[in-house]
């Protein structure tokens, strides 16, 4: 069977997150997005434990049933240096243990949906792997809370501890993280980190997971590839949409080369912000093969719905017009990733010619991007080309589309450099 999973999302005991990121609206959103699979995310805070137990049936140690929709016990946790890991667990019993494990080393681990914890990457990944819990590094590209901002390298931040898959990020896909090798021999993840139970923001990335059932041990066969279970699709945002792919500022979110950035000492000269390292320039620095592993399931760039809507009418994501066109689709098709994905394009035409035009689009890489960068996601233009086409045209058009990413002009560059000495 195929399942689409999102397992990295937050409750509303993490900072920063809806007041109703509770498991039955989860639910709810879940399977209008079409998620069959959600990990629950802060299972660590002892008091989302008893939510799940409130409201959800045992499947497995591992596993429960909020609705008709899987939660897999997954938390997040960060380190001594403010890095980001995702876990995914057995059981409850791996829960009680390691919790009770990090309560000596963490000061909000009872209060806290992320818990801070004092130890190392590598200190924290021997532990999960003693109690068979899975770890990789959570969003492991982005310049903050991540592996890569902190570490060149998987062995620098683990050390000798087994690391079983690395999560992509919003401002990464497969091709990008396999520039380096070292990453050959792991399952990505493409998971939305949601911090709302809205269909924009959870399963905006998802994993399609090839297994006999939806529970823990098959889940973890699909992560280390075994027993002919695996991810046969990652979906998500185009990179080039998340809010760090280029280097910019983080104030006024002007984009830089790396090279400028770095004679400017990552102080914009616009507005004093800081200027961030975005993940296409870190990974640059990293890359050291242009081969790619022969087993890698395809990464499909999409963005939520809503989103592709709100651009075709040219109105805000969370309008009322946006909302009914959405509905209407849902209606006609059950899930949003039904949708993205699977349905004919020409199908979609009948409920919506425009968003069916914007997601062919989708799917086959013709729309113009502007990245983002700097704290700022990027945005997504339809060609003229493709509004004015007819449905049965498309697959014959000849489009090619360039990223639109504004560049800072070297003369006036240098002009700052020579004003300041530099």
């Amino acid at each position: 069977m195929l399942v689409d999973g999102d397992l990295h999302i937050h409750s509303h005991y993490s900072k920063a997150v809806s007041k109703v990121m509770v498991y039955l609206v989860i639910a709810e959103n879940a399977k209008l997005k079409g998620l069959g699979l959600v990990g629950t995310g802060d299972i660590l805070n002892p008091k989302w434990e008893e939510e799940l137990l409130k409201y959800s049936k045992r499947v497995d140690d591992g596993t429960f049933d909020v609705k008709g929709v899987r939660f897999i016990l997954t938390a997040e946790v960060e380190d001594n240096r403010r890095v980001h890991h995702l876990l995914i667990f057995p059981s409850l019993s791996q829960v009680h243990e390691l919790r009770e494990t990090l309560r000596k080393y963490s000061q909000d681990i009872d209060t806290e949906g992320r818990p801070h914890v004092n130890l190392s990457a590598a200190e924290i990944a021997e532990i999960a792997n003693d109690l068979g819990i899975l770890i990789g590094p959570a969003h492991a590209f982005t310049p903050w809370t991540a592996l890569y901002k902190e570490y060149n390298s998987l062995k620098e931040a683990y050390g000798d501890a087994k690391v079983d898959f690395l999560e992509l990020g919003l401002s990464a896909d497969s091709e990008m993280a396999d520039m380096i090798k070292a990453h050959h021999n792991l399952t990505y993840l493409s998971n939305s980190d949601a911090h709302s139970p809205q269909p924009h923001r959870l399963g905006r990335e998802f994993n399609r997971f090839k297994v006999e059932d939806i529970t823990f041990e098959e889940i973890r066969k699909a992560i280390l590839k075994r027993g002919g279970r695996r991810i046969v699709l990652n979906a998500g945002l185009d990179p080039r949409l998340g809010k760090y792919h280029l280097t910019a500022c983080s104030r006024c979110y002007t984009k830089y080369t790396l090279q400028d950035a770095i004679a400017l000492r990552w102080k914009c000269p616009k507005c004093g912000g800081a200027i961030k390292k975005g993940v296409r320039d870190r990974i640059l620095e990293l890359s050291d093969t242009n081969e790619r592993p022969k087993d890698r399931p395809p990464y499909l760039r999409l963005a939520p719905l809503a989103e592709i809507i709100a651009m075709v009418l040219g109105k805000g994501v969370e309008t009322k017009a946006v909302k009914m066109v959405w509905q209407r689709f849902l209606k006609e098709f059950g899930s949003e990733i039904k949708v993205l994905v699977d349905v004919p394009i020409k199908t979609l035409a009948k409920v919506h010619e425009g968003v069916a035009k914007a997601v062919w689009a989708y799917r086959n890489g013709k729309l113009i991007v502007v990245p983002g960068g700097g704290g700022k996601y990027g945005e997504i233009r339809l060609p003229e080309e493709i509004k004015n086409a007819k449905i049965d045209d498309l697959e014959v058009l000849e489009i090619k589309v360039e990223e639109e990413a504004p560049k800072p002009k070297q003369s006036s560059l240098l002009d700052f450099l020579k004003g300041k000495g530099l």
